[in-house]
């Protein structure tokens, strides 16, 4: 990646960080999915050494990911697994799913107001049809409004 598309992802993070923590300001409970394109920690990848200098596991990159949790949000999945080897996202081009080499890059984010809601989150790695796989949660609707 270029310094000059870093420095725009990096710059939208921080946007994006600005904007959801003034919705947390006024109250709101929110949740953030998506394909963050960032591995947070060495757990959330295969080969970590290898990869400290591949976009999407850059050490600002990263940081990014703890400030933003650090700003009041919760990484649902590690919220309920600490444990290796569990991914979302493997290439392609090498076969790397049949190995399991991989990065953990989607994500479910919950405003720590909903933490009461939060029942469980997971990775759904045995469903195929795309380089991805599903990852999810489930929220009681009792306490989520």
């Amino acid at each position: 990646m270029s310094s000059e598309r870093l420095r725009y992802k990096m710059d939208f993070y921080d946007m994006f960080l600005g904007h959801v923590s003034n919705l947390l300001k006024k109250g709101k409970k929110l949740i953030i999915c998506g394909d963050v394109n960032t591995a947070h920690k060495e757990i959330d990848i295969a080969r970590p050494k290898e990869n400290e200098k591949i976009s999407g596991f850059l050490a600002e990159e990263r940081a990014w990911i703890s400030k933003f949790i650090d700003a009041g949000f919760i990484d649902t999945f590690r919220h309920f697994n600490k444990d290796p080897t569990n991914y979302s996202w493997w290439d392609y081009k090498s076969k790397a799913r049949d190995r399991n080499v991989g990065w953990r890059i989607d994500y479910f984010f919950i405003s720590s107001n909903l933490i009461e809601s939060l029942k469980s989150a997971f990775i759904l790695n045995d469903v195929f049809g795309s380089d991805h796989c599903p990852v999810g949660i489930e929220i009681s609707s009792k306490n989520a409004t």
